[in-house]
């Protein structure tokens, strides 16, 4: 971009940071922030073109069984289609490369679509499918197992339907198949890659891969046999891996990029003051979180844990890290959340006394030092610098260590078990079973431990699928949210908004309440 062009774009994001809380971009809420954006002209989608994103993130694996960051999933579907799908506004379960059928409460049927092939050509029939779901239930490296922890067996019935046999009901397993656990991976090219096929991946997904540059580029060509007619529009896509939201922002602005995502709302201001530039916003399940590893010292202490939730001021972390745009996280599910129970949103009022208090039960009134993992953008070092505060006035001297998102989150929840917490983000599933099971269940990735909290909680998590019914699971989930949120097994923050600028020759874009963009109707309209 031009140097005068460049420093345009720099005054305008420093003026907006100074101006903003004059303006009254602190107050704004939910209100403002309906799902959706404002309806503009679209034409009839334009086949060709690639389209450039600004992505947060280096993909932890383009592997979708062994990837761990939460950020991977919208590179992930330009290249695999999942079984599942999921509507845009509600997360309600849809057929996608199948459908589904539950015969009898311990028997789920899956029934593909005919004639999808992957991007090595070879079919993505039954048998594949059957090869993917026992790799991600068993092999040593995927983080998928306890997604499918139901599944007992699973059997090829003919070359488009497989039966999966179950060890009790599971009404969560359609949502299961919308995420990682659905992405269907070439069986050929993964026996041949191994270990190298999270560089090399193949799915059968709108887009095949082209290259990964780490922390660079992801690139993404047309897939010619793709099986929806018509799709994709988009000859490619490009991935530009910019950590730094300010600097992804100002590529689509300087267009370098058509679009940028996951951006924070201090940008909201720029975004539509830019007439070359559309602003689109939603709520999401994007929770900012402190996860701890609770199975070990000093964190196995539960008064240490709940003084920590007492101790943080998250209306006023809202207020600092998103200028008042995104809500205060009291467990794992936002207030519009069909699963939420307003009556756990009480226990831990700010209340710094009652954390010094506990402190001192737990023998730590002289204070104590934490060791915590933190990420290297602006918005994750303010972040830090907000919860050390807070933690710093009952005595919680905090130690950060600041990386990329998968070297931070690798080291906290893979085999390094390097720090005591981490400051990150829980990106949200299409069911609440599966947050809360990858999150606290034994074994379970993101349960940094790996240990079972209690059997009772086990007992909860498995009982969360038994049945369809959403009263009755919305009953179950409000003694799983108490668990959690009783014991402290985590500290909520935010949930943070969508907020997304896309460039106006990107057609068809539509936001979703995971906060995880899929690209498959864009189309570019010059």
């Amino acid at each position: 971009m031009s140097q005068r062009r460049d420093d345009r774009v720099s005054r305008l994001l420093s003026s907006a940071l100074q101006r903003r809380d004059a303006l009254g971009l602190a107050g704004l809420g939910l209100a403002g922030l309906g799902l959706g954006c404002p309806v503009f002209a679209q034409t009839a989608p334009k086949k060709g073109g690639v389209l450039k994103i600004a992505s947060p993130a280096n993909p932890s694996s383009l592997d979708p069984a062994v990837g761990g960051a939460g950020s991977d999933h919208a590179i992930l579907w330009t290249m695999y289609d999942t079984l599942v799908e999921w509507d845009y506004a509600t997360l309600k379960p849809k057929p996608g490369m199948a459908e589904w059928i539950f015969p009898d409460p311990k028997t789920m049927l899956l029934r593909l679509k005919p004639g999808i092939s992957f991007h090595d050509g070879t079919p993505c029939d039954a048998e594949a499918v059957r090869w993917n779901i026992e790799r991600n239930r068993g092999d040593v490296a995927s983080n998928l197992k306890a997604d499918l922890s139901s599944i007992e067996a699973s059997a090829v019935v003919s070359p488009t339907q497989v039966k999966l046999m179950l060890d009790q009901p599971d009404a969560a397993l359609p949502a299961v198949f919308s995420d990682r656990a659905g992405m269907m991976v070439s069986p050929t090219a993964q026996k041949a890659a191994g270990k190298a096929f999270g560089r090399n991946p193949v799915g059968a997904g709108p887009w095949r891969f082209v290259s990964w540059a780490d922390n660079q580029k992801v690139i993404v060509t047309r897939h010619a046999q793709y099986w929806r007619t018509g799709l994709p529009h988009l000859d490619g896509i490009e991935f530009s891996i910019i950590p730094e939201l300010a600097t992804g922002l100002r590529s689509v602005v300087s267009r370098q990029n058509d679009l940028a995502y996951q951006l924070s709302a201090r940008y909201r201001l720029i975004i539509t003051r830019e007439k070359a530039l559309r602003l689109v916003t939603g709520p999401t399940l994007y929770c900012i979180q402190l996860y701890m590893n609770y199975a070990r010292a000093p964190l196995d202490n539960p008064k240490l844990r709940q003084a920590i939730n007492f101790a943080l001021n998250r209306e006023a972390f809202v207020k600092a890290t998103m200028d008042g745009v995104g809500e205060p996280a009291h467990m794992n599910l936002p207030s519009t959340h069909w699963a939420y129970d307003k009556s756990v949103a009480g226990l831990y009022p700010h209340d710094v006394a009652k954390a010094r208090q506990l402190m001192a039960d737990a023998g730590l009134a002289a204070g104590i030092d934490l060791t915590i993992g933190g990420y290297t953008d602006q918005d994750a070092v303010r972040r830090g610098e907000i919860v050390m505060d807070q933690l710093g006035k009952i005595g919680i001297r905090l130690k950060f260590t600041n990386g990329t998102i998968p070297e931070i989150s690798g080291q906290f929840f893979g085999q390094e078990k390097k720090f005591d917490m981490l400051l990150s983000a829980w990106t949200g599933r299409p069911d609440p079973s599966m947050s809360y099971s990858l999150m606290y269940a034994k074994g379970a990735y993101y349960n940094a431990g790996r240990s079972e909290f209690s059997p009772e909680l086990s007992a909860l998590l498995q009982e969360s699928r038994a049945r369809e019914d959403i009263q009755w699971r919305k009953s179950v989930f409000a003694k799983i949210q108490r668990m959690v949120m009783e014991n402290a097994l985590v500290a909520p923050l935010a949930f943070q908004f969508e907020i997304d600028a896309l460039s106006n020759t990107v057609q068809g874009f539509v936001p979703n309440l995971l906060g995880k963009p899929k690209f498959n109707n864009l189309s570019l309209s010059g």
